[in-house]
């Protein structure tokens, strides 16, 4: 008891709040893509939700998201030692909002294409496009805030844990594809397996454009024998901070400075023109950067 109500003075309730927030629209994007969208088209995406769909084909009077829970509890349990009590309770929190929301509250709208409505292969096509869509966006918010729907995300974080030097992706492929081909075998065509495919790059794309997209940079590399000209240009005319990097020419052998910049999108066509204007001979070098914290860009600390 005594540790009950320290922990209760001591949480960041303003955290706890927008966790909160965070973990509701995630599950109700990912119960209406779910439910409303890929349990009725007749294949399985990859992940516990894909086996899911899977049982509920041969139980359908079994509800899907009690079904995904059945599957991701033991999993979670098992993991338990391996990912942590922080993670494992946050996680628990969103399986149970993805629980209530997608087994009583996504049953009380029709599912696509609607009630009567013979599914056709167009039908099936447009609800893996939306299913993925929408899943990928509840999943994106629900990671943001350091938790996760359980099931395979428990399972890849503990083989990572346990063998590093397998790459997340390689161990995605390969529990996603295994679910999807046995999706494609139940339900007894191909396109099972292709739409399934397609909801889950599609999920996973919307995640990462979502997580890193949203504050995309470039980031420009500006050789020049010009560079204290070009520093002032910039500065004058964007207000965009710059570091210089010390570089040996390799040909010359002489020292100079290389000019890095990260900028916005809309400031990549100005500094670039004001490269130009300064110096015609200049080489930018540009790539882009996922996220970009500190000051001038996203807050390195969340206030």
């Amino acid at each position: 008891m005594k540790k009950i109500k320290e922990w209760f003075k001591n949480a960041n309730w303003r955290v706890i709040a927008i966790d909160t927030v965070y973990d509701l629209i995630g599950a109700i994007l990912y119960a209406v893509g779910y439910y409303t969208f890929a349990s009725n088209a007749n294949f399985a995406p990859g992940g516990v939700g894909g086996i899911a769909i899977i049982i509920n084909h041969y139980l359908p009077w079994m509800p899907l998201f009690l079904c995904q829970n059945v599957i991701n509890i033991p999993i979670a349990i098992l993991c338990y030692k391996l990912l942590g009590k922080k993670f494992f309770i946050k996680s628990l929190k969103t399986m149970l909002f993805m629980w209530i929301i997608g087994d009583f509250i996504a049953p009380l709208f029709p599912q696509y294409p609607g009630t009567g409505v013979a599914v056709t292969e167009a039908h099936r096509l447009m609800a893996a496009i939306f299913a993925g869509i929408l899943t990928g966006a509840g999943l994106a918010l629900i990671y943001m805030r350091g938790s996760s729907t359980g099931g395979s995300d428990f399972v890849i974080m503990s083989i990572r844990k346990k063998k590093p030097h397998m790459s997340v992706g390689s161990i995605t492929l390969f529990i996603d594809g295994t679910i999807i081909l046995i999706g494609g075998l139940v339900f007894g065509n191909i396109n099972a397996v292709l739409y399934g495919i397609v909801m889950t790059i599609l999920s996973s794309l919307v995640i990462d454009k979502i997580m890193y997209g949203s504050g995309t940079q470039k980031m420009l590399l500006i050789f020049s024998e010009k560079t204290d000209e070009i520093k002032e240009k910039i500065f004058a005319e964007t207000e965009r901070g710059l570091t210089f990097l010390k570089a040996v020419g390799a040909y010359t052998g002489k020292d100079k400075h290389v000019i890095l910049c990260i900028c916005s999108k809309t400031e990549v066509f100005p500094v670039r023109e004001l490269v130009k204007e300064t110096d015609a001979d200049a080489m930018v070098m540009m790539s882009t950067v996922d996220e970009a914290y500190g000051l001038g860009f996203n807050p390195l600390i969340e206030k």
